[in-house]
């Protein structure tokens, strides 16, 4: 089995660049205020939400293991 992530977009840093609705299409979508929000906060591990997290030029995703709360993405310093 494999990991399972809890996604979150900080709203306040998101400046609506769609570039995670691009590089994972049907994991994001953008609201009206051009915020962006994943379709489903818990998910399996995607190689097209990490890609999407750090393709976000604001770094306004975050992705930690279901669980645990440790920390995929950002990565810890």
């Amino acid at each position: 089995m494999g990991d399972r992530w809890h996604i979150e977009v900080d709203r306040s840093v998101c400046i609506g660049s769609a570039q995670c609705v691009n590089r994972a299409e049907g994991a994001f979508r953008l609201d009206s205020a051009m915020q962006s929000h994943p379709v489903e906060p818990e998910t399996d591990a995607n190689e097209r939400i990490l890609a999407a997290a750090e393709s976000c030029p604001v770094e306004a995703i975050v992705i930690t293991l279901l669980g645990s709360g440790e920390p995929v993405f950002p990565p810890e310093d």
